[in-house]
């Protein structure tokens, strides 16, 4: 028993310390989330936008002047102000501007269609407006796909395996109430996503876009391993190793040195504002992995081991694991790294693979990121290799030969086919379509047939192996990659026309400066007719096996009046919050039609006004969590004093 005349000083510590605990606990709720864990939020929109059950309908509701002006000017990718009704709910004072790479400069370059990837931000103009929670809403137009699925089957890929990545579903899109295609849609990999995915706890995110060469095989000698020196590099005999690049300026994921300039693509790619103290956080990390020193602190290690399950399925060569370091989210918190898929249009062959089937279809499992550090470290963890092994396990048995692959196309065959045969502004024909989906059920069921050959070992695992044994190989002589489409040939129905003014021979669209006619001062001799898009300056020759240019020709181009009619009447019935005076309204009268517009809407935010927004709610419930423990501490702590005082 305490003595009396202590239990006043042991009573007065007690409150003291449980009143600190308090403080404390508030002050740094954050951090105690990032030490604790942190599951993620349930969001609104993963329901009311990503049930893949039934697919979205996203009407752009958008003055024709504007609209055209957008697709006139593509390429400086600026946003446009529309309204937006998605499934018959309707969001004003919308951005929306095209996006992409590739697919952006060569449809910019093409005549016979404006088919843009679009970008729509809810928070643009309007602070905090969401779209059932989601911030920003990805729209891609399933560029040199001409299955339309492929991209939607590796993102379901990685739902399944339970890997951090975009939702996703099918979209169709009408312009002003006019049917324009139907398009993937995605959750983009911002401020939503990061609230889903890992809740209160905010990192930070890069978003690398190194257009040279690089990514896979060691960054020197174009691909050869680090130590190989070579004149040249054929494309048709290393799949996922390229590298035209000395490192990309970070992209790749390689340390080099502590300097923080020498990895300044992933600075420049942030997603999230970021410090110089980010960045020395960051290249800690990818020092501490290249030595392979204590890789539980500084990698994401079983997302990652996923990420590289599906991504080898994949055999996406427009990527890290291919010919460009790029096309994935660098996501750091707390000094540890963690990636998130993106862009898979160009994978299982679409980059140039439909050539060589084989090489697609038995890419090997093992050294797929060879010579990228990042991963290699992984590798050699002979636990972490088990584990790699058995999420290609579980894709096989459970997705590919288990049923998970049959409903996804069957579903999405359902979903989209009708939408696909109507569809004005499609890359290839309907028939066309049904050619690619054919071979797609075939080419991914061979695929896994590989990955299982190669988990068993009765195929090789690496590439040099599989040279040497090529009897083992999975049997690729009936199927023909090329018809699900490929970069460059962009869509067979619809990227016929006349070249380009200036442009020579069969040069794809998108070409840096000075590549239309004649070559560049200082191209290299034996420079092939079909060099690929944004290559770099002077790349070495070499005998690269390029995807050819199919025929294009079979449908005509897009009219000039495609776009809908009775524009001005849509958007006078619609009549946007806080719309700018036009030439034949007066300010006045946008004054009257904004605070009628207010008055008539029950929420001008994506939200119901009189209910809790879901993303708050949930956060808040992490708070009253936290504040009912330190509660309970206080009561205790009375308790205790209460109990002493009584004694």
């Amino acid at each position: 028993m305490i003595a009396h005349k202590n239990i006043t000083k042991v009573i007065a510590v007690v409150m003291t310390l449980a009143v600190c605990l308090c403080l404390f606990a508030v002050a740094f709720f954050n951090e105690i989330i990032t030490v604790a864990g942190d599951t993620g939020v349930s969001m609104e929109y993963e329901t009311k936008l990503f049930d893949t059950q039934s697919i979205i309908s996203v009407n752009i509701i958008m003055d024709e002047e504007d609209w055209n002006d957008m697709l006139e000017n593509a390429m400086s990718e600026e946003y446009y102000q529309c309204d937006v009704e998605v499934n018959g709910k309707m969001f004003y004072q919308v951005a929306i501007r095209p996006k992409g790479n590739t697919s952006l400069s060569s449809i910019a370059n093409d005549p016979a269609t404006d088919r843009y990837s679009f970008k729509l931000e809810f928070d643009h103009y309007v602070e905090g407006q969401t779209c059932f929670g989601l911030d920003k809403l990805i729209l891609n137009n399933n560029y040199a796909d001409a299955t339309n699925m492929k991209e939607a089957l590796i993102y379901d890929m990685y739902q399944y395996l339970g890997a951090d990545a975009s939702l996703y579903n099918y979209a169709k899109i009408d312009v002003n109430g006019t049917y324009w295609g139907v398009y993937l849609a995605l959750e983009a990999v911002e401020d939503s996503f990061q609230l889903r995915n890992y809740g209160a706890q905010k990192g930070i995110l890069y978003k690398p876009e190194s257009m040279d060469m690089g990514g896979g095989m060691g960054k020197n000698d174009f691909g050869k391993d680090k130590n190989e020196n070579s004149d040249s590099f054929d494309f048709s005999e290393k799949r996922g190793g390229g590298g035209f690049s000395s490192g990309a300026n970070g992209a790749d994921l390689n340390y080099s040195d502590d300097e923080l300039d020498s990895y300044s693509t992933i600075w420049d790619g942030e997603v999230t504002s970021t410090t110089e103290a980010d960045h020395k956080r960051v290249v800690t990390a990818l020092k501490n992995i290249s030595e392979g020193t204590n890789l539980e602190s500084y990698m994401d290690i079983d997302n990652l081991l996923r990420y590289m399950a599906v991504h080898v399925f994949s055999v996406n060569d427009d990527s890290l694991s291919g010919t460009m370091a790029h096309n994935y989210y660098l996501y750091e918190s707390g000094g540890k790294l963690n990636l998130v898929p993106w862009d898979y249009n160009l994978c299982l062959g679409g980059m140039g693979g439909g050539n060589d089937a084989s090489s697609v279809i038995n890419s090997a499992i093992d050294n797929a990121f060879s010579g990228t550090e990042f991963f290699d470290t992984l590798m050699e963890n002979e636990t972490y290799h088990s584990q790699y092994y058995e999420y290609l396990q579980q894709l096989v048995d459970e997705y590919i030969n288990g049923g998970g692959f049959d409903a996804f196309y069957e579903r999405v065959r359902n979903q989209i086919d009708e939408l696909v045969e109507s569809d004005p502004t499609a890359f290839y024909s309907y028939e066309d379509y049904q050619t690619a989906v054919d071979m797609l059920y075939q080419v991914v069921k061979s695929r896994g047939e590989s990955i299982q050959g190669q988990i068993d070992g009765t195929i090789p695992s690496t590439e040099e192996e599989q040279r040497s044994s090529t009897e083992t190989l999975v049997d690729t002589s009936g199927l023909d990659l090329s018809v699900m489409g490929s970069m460059n040939a962009g869509g067979g129905g619809r990227m016929g026309g006349d070249m380009p003014d200036g442009a020579q021979g069969n040069m794809p669209n998108g070409m840096p400066d000075g590549m239309s006619g004649n070559m560049p001062d200082g191209a290299p001799d034996n420079m092939s007719d079909n060099m690929p898009d944004n290559m770099p300056d002077n790349v070495p020759a070499g005998n690269f096996a390029m995807p050819q240019f199919g025929d294009n020709s079979s449908n005509p181009p897009l009219s000039e009046d495609s776009s809908v009619d009775d524009m001005e009447q849509a958007v006078t019935e619609i009549s946007p919050d806080n719309e700018q005076p036009s030439d034949d309204k007066t300010a006045e009268e946008t004054k009257e039609s904004t605070a009628k517009n207010f008055t008539q809407r029950e929420d001008f935010s994506g939200f119901n006004m009189d209910q809790i927004d879901n993303n708050t709610s949930n956060v808040q419930k992490d708070n009253l969590i936290l504040y009912g423990v330190t509660l309970l501490i206080l009561l205790a702590a009375m308790s205790f004093a209460f109990f002493c005082k009584r004694k």
